[in-house]
């Protein structure tokens, strides 16, 4: 990938790095670019069963490079405009191209995750961050608002109410209260180690149920009860007809 991105696959897995260290992973439109070709990359491969997004140097990542960024007003104009077929723009598709893979994605999060670098981390299935994490919704300290997909996973993931209060107050969070409001999933001293042998676990299990669970629970978070099972019953059967494909066959041999 581009100099910004690292990207490795090893086994069934994926790594995502975020590469720009001596920037505490500052977000360029740049990096914004690789970071969906990295997506798009790894969702033409069938051989992977899980991604780890990660930070490289003392940080996930500290955000948008504002300083950067505002040099280049057209650039932003560019990068602002949604594709049609996709429904994102290039903001938002860096973080919710991660949601669009078949596989589970989980952010192994250290240092600071502020901003951008927040709602990447959040459009991955799992957070697993280390214990001197710190987070904030940065976005209002520059009177802006979360743009990157943000406003629908961080409701996702805390409620109205909590989503709110993070994003009016920027304010900065350990990751003890970010985990016991469940803006990450877990704490671990070694958060790559530990998306290693969640990865693990989940790959024991058959890979086409895993990818019509997230792309279930994906359809169906907000939705209507009556949506909600109409979404269950066209995911499970396919599921249903397989499994019975499957035992035939084994019956037959």
């Amino acid at each position: 990938m581009g100099s910004t991105i690292a990207l490795r696959f090893d086994a069934d897995r994926a790594y995502v790095t975020l590469d720009r260290p001596d920037k505490h992973n500052g977000l360029t439109f740049e990096m914004l670019g690789e970071l969906v070709a990295a997506a798009r990359a790894i969702g033409r491969r069938d051989d992977v069963r899980a991604v780890i997004l990660a930070g490289n140097g003392p940080s996930f990542s500290s955000g948008l490079d504002i300083a950067k960024a505002t040099r280049d007003p057209l650039a932003i104009v560019r990068n602002f405009v949604p594709l049609p077929w996709r429904g994102t723009n290039t903001f938002q598709e860096a973080c919710w191209a991660w949601r669009r893979l078949r596989v589970p994605v989980i952010a192994a999060v250290h240092g600071n995750c502020f901003g951008g670098g927040l709602q990447i981390a959040l459009a991955a299935d799992i957070r697993i961050a280390h214990p001197d994490s710190k987070f904030s919704v940065m976005e209002t300290r520059y009177g802006l608002v979360p743009d990157m997909s943000g406003a629908v996973t961080l409701s996702q993931l805390l409620g109205v109410d909590r989503a709110l209060l993070l994003t009016m107050t920027a304010d900065i969070v350990d990751a003890e209260h970010a985990a016991r409001i469940g803006l990450i999933t877990e704490v671990s001293d070694d958060p790559v180690a530990a998306a290693e042998e969640l990865a693990d676990r989940i790959a024991t299990r058959p890979a086409q149920a895993v990818a019509a669970a997230k792309r279930l629970f994906d359809k169906s978070w907000h939705s209507s009860p009556r949506r909600t099972l109409a979404t269950e019953r066209a995911t499970q059967l396919p599921l249903i007809l397989q499994m019975a494909r499957t035992r035939d066959k084994k019956s037959t041999d």
